[in-house]
């Protein structure tokens, strides 16, 4: 029985599965933790595969290895393939004004974004690499100037344990490509132009692999630690951290993911590109030859963690008395900008309760106004992308925060549709090592793992949440785009 190896290197930590690749039994793993803050030396994430690797009790006995990574990091090279600044991660802002720039250069407003999304299938923000691009050109020049290559995390990783065979061997996927701003999903080229528009000149970029298509092979002596790795063994193109975690539960057209995580992220599986001039839907490609239109929001676990917090509740007791509590909350509503929101776009806005009368002045109505609203604001990026054609059958809904009672059996009365819940993993790993396993076994699909122990949630929709939602969020988008006074 082959054995394969995922890894994921998030923005958090490094995780690595060891499956087999036949069946996906989960044989054995391990984690090992990142250095916090929102650029890094990516040396930190090499370490730390390391010591996953070491956790997991090595991967001598794999034939295939696939790395999946946090999306949008600038990697920047110079000739000799040193890394010349720490890596900007995704969630690093400062080149948010980068972002304008770039959209007011090419005619600003609708025109601009209508230029971008139909160039590469996204409106430039902070987090793509494009925009990164063009911030170290403004305010580092001399490093921009050193730049001679430019990948992603999941790229760099994968080029490291290779053996790092110089520039021209830097490999990359259709998935994290459609991230950095400068790649076209729907004619699957790059737009060098629109690099050099960033960065003043054109780098090497990573040669964009087939979704099944080798990026080379491990080299055991360029092993992290000289930790036992296969010689010879397959690499996998890896792909971004959305992409490997649809693979991981095994998304197909129709079905929504719904990630609950620090952030939130709505995304479904798609036959056709998406292109969204308003900067909502991200029209990302995934890790099979389709497309993968997604919308983040910023306010998703942490909802619930504030929630608790001022209830002085741990969220096992913040579920039960969401549950206790009627469909609706009897008209209380949160709108849970809590640490300002990407869609829509209001960075500096706040959180908001609306309808609190004597009636609604209980823990357990604030507790279900918080998970409602959480949802609600989930159901607003369902909403942009079925308005993009995108067919929902169901939502398969994963992240931290799926692990609330409350989440899980108020999910389908708030996004109307069925909701399933698979047991908590290391989705983005796995969707990693089902990709290795592609590559190791050959064929037109991945291997087809099952997901033991989902959960399949189904209630009526109760479209009154949804409408008394709307109804306090534009009276609060109101209020915050009002002029002062």
């Amino acid at each position: 029985m082959p054995l394969v190896a995922g890894i994921d290197s998030s923005t958090q930590s490094c995780k690595v599965v060891v499956r087999d690749a036949q069946t996906g039994a989960l044989l054995r793993q391990g984690r090992a933790p990142h250095p916090d803050g929102t650029e890094v030396d990516p040396s930190a994430w090499w370490t730390a595969l390391g010591a996953a690797v070491d956790a997991a009790g090595g991967l001598a006995d794999v034939a295939a290895v696939s790395v999946a990574g946090q999306q949008h990091g600038m990697v920047c090279l110079d000739e000799a393939g040193r890394v010349v600044r720490p890596a900007l991660l995704w969630n690093d802002t400062r080149s948010a004004g980068a972002a304008a720039e770039l959209v007011g250069e090419a005619g600003g407003g609708e025109a601009g974004r209508r230029f971008w999304a139909d160039a590469v299938g996204s409106v430039p923000v902070a987090s793509f690499t494009v925009t990164k691009l063009r911030w170290l050109a403004r305010h580092e020049p001399a490093h921009a100037a050193r730049v001679a290559a430019v990948c992603l995390p999941h790229d760099w990783l994968t080029w490291r344990l290779a053996g790092a065979p110089g520039l021209a061997a830097l490999r990359t996927d259709r998935g994290d490509a459609s991230g950095t701003g400068y790649w076209s999903p729907a004619s699957g080229d790059y737009r060098l132009d629109l690099l050099e528009r960033a960065l003043g000149h054109r780098p090497q970029v990573p040669r964009v692999l087939g979704p099944a298509e080798p990026a080379g092979t491990v080299r055991p002596d360029a092993s992290p630690r000289r930790l036992p790795l296969p010689d010879g063994a397959v690499l996998g193109p890896g792909t971004g951290d959305n992409a490997a975690a649809a693979l991981g539960v095994g998304a197909d057209p129709g079905d929504v993911l719904v990630s609950i995580g620090t952030s939130g992220t709505v995304c479904g599986v798609a036959d056709a590109p998406a292109a969204d001039a308003t900067g909502t839907v991200a029209g990302f490609a995934d890790a099979t030859g389709r497309f993968l239109p997604l919308v983040c929001t910023l306010n998703a676990a942490r909802v619930l963690d504030a929630a608790a917090a001022l209830l002085r509740v741990d969220l096992d007791e913040l579920a039960r008395l969401a549950l206790s509590a009627p469909a609706g909350a009897d008209g209380l509503v949160m709108v849970p900008y809590l640490a300002g929101e990407r869609t829509p776009d209001r960075p500096l806005a706040s959180g908001a309760l609306h309808g609190l009368t004597l009636r609604t002045s209980t823990a357990a109505h604030l507790a279900r106004a918080a998970v409602e609203g959480l949802l609600c604001a989930l159901a607003d990026g369902l909403d942009a992308l079925t308005a993009r054609g995108l067919t929902v059958r169901r939502v398969i809904l994963v992240g931290g925060g799926a692990r609330s009672a409350a989440v899980r059996r108020i999910a389908p009365q708030v996004l109307g549709a069925p909701v399933v819940v698979p047991p908590p993993g290391e989705y983005v790993a796995d969707g990693a090592a089902r990709q290795a396993a592609w590559v190791a076994l050959g064929g037109a699909t991945p291997p087809g793992w099952a997901v033991h122990g989902t959960e399949e949630h189904v209630a009526a929709p109760v479209p009154a949440i949804r409408e008394r939602y709307a109804a306090a969020r534009e009276h609060f988008l109101d209020r915050v785009d009002a002029p002062a006074r």
